[in-house]
């Protein structure tokens, strides 16, 4: 029923509803034609038997009935014709149903002057006529269900009339649509009583949409100025002759950093946008790089620490994604491993068709697994904002990838993200490394 059309339900629900009434109507008629027939049954035989009994009370030698219909049988007679069957001798007085060769009658049974007499009145013609209006009845009720169905379809047509043209409506519907909804109409149906709810849910839908839109474009163009600020910072402290070596790695990474930064403000504005997906396809991205470049930034900012990692980049893959999008992919699940690992071992294998980041860590209760791609989610033991991963599940949904997750408590957890589409391999130019 649910993937039928509306007005098929319609005149579905109207068949049934005529096929219901007509069988109501059938049954209390035929109930009430066999009631009236045995009824007029049972008042022939009574009239037929009083008028044999006043008969024979004026002529002893009265002949019993003995007609198609209609027989009479005394019991003990002495003539065989009149001699009631053996099958009928033992009935007492009164009204009984019996059968007789076959043939089903109904018998009254009298006693009068010494004599039990037995009066038949056979039922075949009687049955057969019930038989054949029982007929007529069935093919009642098959054509008040065609009937039924057929008025359903055709009242169903006007009256799912304006609920189709309310689905046309609705799904004609844009957010960023400029134009506006219809006003209120005071002599409005159900139907457009609906109609209006549902273009005062698109207004507010609108406004939210505006809002979010607006501030994005002004997060965006607000961070541009702070972030020209730190590179001209960057560009006057890079001029120093007076600094030292480790200096300027640090202004470097400063500014390789607000570099990085202004790229993810656009990648979070594209991903704000409806499909996610950039105007021009983006220039093939070493993911060995990424990695490298990745786990460079961890170890600057993780000195001190008992964290070991290692890198297995036997291949590299060349995948046609916009590298700051795909730095975003790999931060969030080193980050996500370090934070888990605390003074373990973190493995960092590049396969031709996947990357696979496992730790050593306490891992993931199995209650928990199934939440860790939802946005906000935070384990027991989880000191993250929850946001990470989901926003890693969503930049795999964007590009086709696929990430799977496998963990055990206190056997650490291994993430694996699944290439698809153009990617191409190659030896990798960076050797197996380990780094803490």
């Amino acid at each position: 029923m649910r993937r039928r059309s509306l007005r098929i339900r319609v005149a579905i629900n109207f068949a049934w509803f005529g096929a219901a009434i007509s069988t109501i109507l059938s049954a209390g008629i035929y109930l009430a034609v066999h009631d009236q027939g045995q009824r007029l049954m049972d008042e022939t035989l009574h009239a037929e038997t009083q008028d044999y009994l006043f008969r024979l009370t004026h002529n002893p030698e009265a002949m019993l009935p003995a007609t198609l219909t209609l027989s009479g049988y005394a019991v003990g007679a002495a003539d065989p014709a009149h001699a009631a069957p053996p099958a009928l001798a033992d009935l007492t007085p009164g009204n009984h149903a019996v059968e007789l060769n076959g043939t089903p009658y109904l018998a009254q049974v009298v006693d009068s002057k010494g004599r039990r007499y037995i009066f038949l009145f056979n039922q075949t013609l009687q049955l057969e006529r019930e038989r054949h209006f029982l007929y007529y009845l069935l093919a009642g009720m098959a054509i008040m269900t065609g009937l039924s169905a057929l008025g359903g379809l055709l009242l169903a047509r006007r009256v799912v009339a304006p609920v189709t043209d309310l689905a046309a409506r609705v799904a004609a519907m844009e957010p960023h649509d400029p134009s506006l909804p219809a006003g209120p109409d005071p002599n409005r149906d159900e139907v457009d009583e609906l109609a209006h709810t549902f273009d005062r849910c698109l207004t507010r839908i609108r406004d939210c949409v505006e809002r979010e839109h607006a501030f994005t474009a002004d997060v965006s163009h607000e961070l541009r100025t702070p972030l020209a600020i730190i590179r001209g910072a960057v560009e006057v402290l890079e001029g120093d002759a007076g600094l030292s070596s480790g200096q300027r790695q640090r202004i470097a990474r400063i500014e390789r950093a607000s570099h990085e930064m202004a790229d993810l403000t656009g990648i979070l504005l594209q991903l704000a946008r409806e499909d996610g997906r950039p105007a021009n396809e983006p220039k093939p991205c070493s993911i060995a790089q990424v990695v490298r470049e990745s786990v460079d930034k961890r170890l600057s900012l993780a000195e001190g620490s008992q964290v070991e990692i290692r890198l297995e980049l036997g291949h590299d893959v060349m995948l046609p994604v916009e590298r700051t999008l795909a730095a975003v992919v790999v931060d969030n699940l080193l980050d996500n491993a370090i934070r888990h690992a605390e003074s373990g071992l973190i493995v960092i294998r590049l396969e031709p068709d996947r990357l696979v980041v496992s730790d050593s860590g306490k891992g993931i209760p199995p209650d928990e697994l199934e939440q860790v791609f939802q946005r906000y989610h935070r384990g027991v033991a989880s000191n993250g904002a929850g946001i990470g991963l989901s926003l890693v599940k969503r930049i795999c949904d964007l590009r086709g990838w696929r990430i799977e997750i496998a963990s055990e408590a206190g056997s650490g957890t291994t993430v694996a993200l699944i290439f698809a589409g153009k990617a191409s391999s190659s030896p990798s130019l960076y050797p197996p490394a380990t780094g803490a």
